[in-house]
C-alpha cells in the first residue's frame, strides 16, 4: 500500500514590498512561519489519511483560521531568533516585541476572500494573512475548494480603531469586528500567489487591493 504522507511543501508565491516589513519582521521570518504552518498541518494530515480523512475536514473553517493564527504566530517567533516571544492564548497581540525595533503585532486570518475579524476593534500593527483551500498539488480552482490549506496573500500595517465595522446581529456570538475594505487596501500587500487568488479577476484585484 503507497504511503499517504503529505510531502513537504514551500511557498509557491512571492514576496512583494519586502521593506514594508518592518517592526521585527523580515520575509525569511515570514516564510519561515508559513513553512511552520505547513509543517505542522502536514504531519496531521499524515495521521489522519490513515483514517482517509485530512484536517479541514474534520475542523470547523472558522477554528481553522484561529489555528493557523496561532502556528503562524508560533512559526514566526522559532525563526525570529528572539525578537518576539507569543502572547499566549486570547491575549492581544499574538506576538511580544523583545526588540527596540520590534513591536508587538496582532496575527489575523481569513479564509479565501474573506475579511479578517476579531471580537473587538483594536489599533495596533497587523499581519493579516488570507488562504485557501487547495489541492496537494498546489493547484485550486476559484469557487471549489479542497482539503490543503495555501496562503495566497499576507499583508502588514498599522490598523485605527475606524478600520473596523462593528457588528452585532441576532445570532452572532457576541459582537464581531470585521477589518474594512478600504483597511485591508491599506495594509502593504507582502506576500502574493496569484494562481491561488480567489478574485476571478486578479487584475483588477491588484489594482485595487495590490501595493
Amino acid at each position: 500500500m503507497p504511503t499517504l504522507r503529505v510531502p513537504a511543501r514551500g511557498l509557491r508565491g512571492e514576496f512583494r514590498n519586502p521593506a514594508a516589513l518592518t517592526h521585527g519582521l523580515t520575509p525569511t521570518i515570514v516564510e519561515q512561519g508559513v513553512k511552520h504552518v505547513y509543517k505542522v498541518l502536514d504531519d496531521i494530515d499524515a495521521t489522519l489519511l490513515e483514517d482517509g480523512v485530512r484536517l479541514a475536514e474534520v475542523i470547523e473553517l472558522a477554528n481553522l483560521s484561529s489555528m493557523l493564527g496561532n502556528l503562524l504566530a508560533l512559526g514566526i517567533v522559532r525563526a525570529s531568533g528572539g525578537v518576539f516571544t507569543r502572547a499566549g492564548p486570547h491575549k492581544y497581540q499574538d506576538l511580544r516585541a523583545n526588540h527596540k525595533n520590534a513591536a508587538n503585532i496582532e496575527i489575523k486570518i481569513a479564509l479565501e476572500d474573506n475579511k479578517p475579524k476579531g471580537h473587538l476593534p483594536k489599533a495596533g500593527h497587523y499581519l493579516i494573512g488570507r488562504y485557501v483551500l487547495g489541492n496537494a498539488d498546489g493547484t485550486c480552482t476559484v469557487g471549489e475548494r479542497g482539503l490543503v490549506v495555501w496562503f495566497w496573500e499576507i499583508r502588514f500595517g498599522e490598523l485605527d480603531l475606524d478600520d473596523f465595522s462593528i457588528s452585532n446581529t441576532a445570532g452572532d456570538s457576541g459582537k464581531t469586528a470585521v477589518v474594512k475594505t478600504e483597511a485591508l487596501k491599506k495594509l502593504r500587500l507582502v506576500y502574493f500567489d496569484e494562481p491561488l487568488c480567489p478574485y476571478k479577476r486578479v487584475p483588477r484585484f491588484l489594482k485595487m487591493f495590490g501595493a
